[in-house]
């Protein structure tokens, strides 16, 4: 089976700093993978290039089977992507951040419509429609027309949720969406992101610290360290017989602060 993903000897740097160190990573069609790592190790910046908020300085992304960075030119080579190509692959890949990034003068259904509208060209009834039934999904049916200033973390959380999903992608991107959040509702976020991994045919890339729930999220865990992958496998692998001695410190480090 070809990767949806697929990070080709992808380098990025700022400045001096190399980020991401000639990265190789695949990811399958559906797979739910977990990034794990110090801070500083490029887990993030993985995100931030699919969603191409940053731009690679080596290296190919592939996404469903094309390039995400490069386009073909008319002599059959690959050239840098231009806005247009990139904004078309994009599209399908769904990103919640750690923040949540709402629409302060939308209510939750309105957050949920506007993209909807605007990119994908849906009606408004069309929009509103699915936008309720993803809020619904989410448990927030009740919230639909509060204001993001009227709902907790968790529930703004949920609301970002619902947002990306409305896109339709086939790809959801999830950077640490629990660190802003209170102990006490990091639990109903958890729950959401878990029914859409067994319910939902999506493949699913989280940048996470929760130990706990990566071990029972994925299918695999990467644990990265200087920009690099230094190991990945299955969830008892890694977590239960770590090789790695950076990875075994890594964990020890975390459980123990736990």
């Amino acid at each position: 089976m070809e990767p949806i993903i697929k990070f080709d000897k992808v380098t990025k740097r700022y400045g001096d700093l190399t980020v991401l160190d000639r990265l190789d990573l695949d990811v399958a069609p559906n797979e739910k993978v977990s990034i794990i790592g110090p801070s500083g190790s490029g887990k993030t910046t993985v995100l931030r290039l699919l969603m191409t908020l940053e731009k690679i300085d080596g290296g190919v992304i592939h996404v469903d089977n094309e390039p995400m960075t490069h386009m073909p030119s008319p002599g059959g080579t690959l050239v840098a992507a231009n806005e247009a190509y990139l904004r078309r692959v994009r599209g399908k890949i769904g990103m919640v951040f750690q923040h949540f990034n709402l629409f302060p003068h939308m209510t939750a259904l309105g957050n949920c419509a506007e993209a909807p509208i605007r990119v994908l060209g849906l009606s408004k009834d069309e929009a509103t429609g699915r936008a309720a039934e993803l809020l619904e999904m989410v448990g927030l049916a009740d919230k639909i027309n509060h204001y993001p200033s009227q709902l907790s973390g968790g529930q703004q959380q949920r609301v970002a949720i619902a947002r990306s999903l409305a896109m339709r992608p086939k790809i959801m991107l999830f950077d640490e969406v629990t660190s802003a959040l209170d102990p006490e509702v990091i639990g109903e976020v958890l729950e959401v992101i878990r029914s859409l991994a067994t319910e939902h045919n999506l493949t699913m890339l989280m940048v996470t610290h929760q130990i706990g729930f990566a071990r029972e999220f994925s299918d695999r865990i990467c644990f990265f360290s200087d920009g690099r992958i230094a190991e990945q496998g299955a969830p008892c692998e890694i977590l239960d017989n770590p090789r790695n001695e950076r990875t075994q410190q890594f964990l020890r480090a975390v459980l123990h602060a736990t």
